[in-house]
């Protein structure tokens, strides 16, 4: 494979933002790997993309499973030798209308298991295939509701830690990562998909518009930052 080609990443690839976000990083050329622990609806989605002349092709991989994760990187590393891009987008709203302290301690608990653990599986089974390079841009799908002064009012308390809990991994493996290696979170806004619901003003477009930027930004980009639409946000 063409050193000029990059390899992309999308966790929950299957359908809303991160549909979206695989056919926007194949239209700009990147080979993408689609990710989703639902095996026929992930080929599918892959096959639709296909048919358009995308470069797009689909690893099974449960963001749940610490194992799946493991065998996901192996896969990507036999077929392809590296990663470029990876980005964390699966995620899940279990919220039930209660305190945190109340509500049943299962929902939070598998909020965290995809939300956080998820995610900081992905980057610890990846990063070394961007460390063999020395290049790589991790993008963590965040939400507003993950900033410190959201800790501040009720509501929502499971997404919100678990977002919180990602911003912090955001921050800590940028100041542990060398090279020209970046990770950053990004707040793609209220948007229309089967979490977000019809009734949110954003589109999967306008979301992934939001995230692909921090995709190809150059060494003297940013790093450990927190961003919506482009500009950095307070965590």
């Amino acid at each position: 494979m063409s050193k000029d080609i990059k390899v992309a990443l999308v966790t929950g690839g299957n359908r809303g933002i991160g549909y979206e976000l695989v056919k926007q990083l194949a239209l700009k050329g990147f080979k993408v790997i689609l990710a989703s622990r639902d095996s026929e609806m992930g080929h599918k989605a892959a096959q639709k993309l296909q048919q358009s002349n995308l470069d797009v092709s689909f690893v099974v991989m449960d963001i749940d499973n610490q194992e799946s994760i493991h065998q996901a990187a192996i896969t990507v590393n036999e077929r392809y030798g590296r990663v470029d891009v990876l980005i964390n987008n699966a995620g899940v709203y279990l919220e039930e209308n209660k305190k945190l302290v109340a509500m049943d301690p299962s929902i939070l608990e598998r909020t965290m298991t995809t939300n956080f653990f998820g995610a900081y599986y992905c980057v610890r089974s990846f990063i070394p295939l961007m460390e063999k390079q020395g290049y790589g841009r991790i993008i963590n799908v965040s939400s507003e509701y993950g900033a410190m002064s959201d800790m501040s009012y009720p509501g929502v308390g499971a997404y919100k830690l678990s977002k919180f809990a990602l911003n912090g991994l955001t921050r800590l493996v940028a100041a542990e990562i060398n090279g020209n290696i970046k990770i950053n979170a990004v707040d793609p806004g209220w948007v229309s998909s089967d979490m977000g619901g019809p009734s949110a003003p954003r589109t999967p477009k306008q979301a992934a518009d939001s995230i692909l930027w921090l995709a190809t930004i150059g060494p003297e980009g940013p790093n450990g930052g927190f961003f919506r639409d482009g500009k950095r946000i307070d965590w």
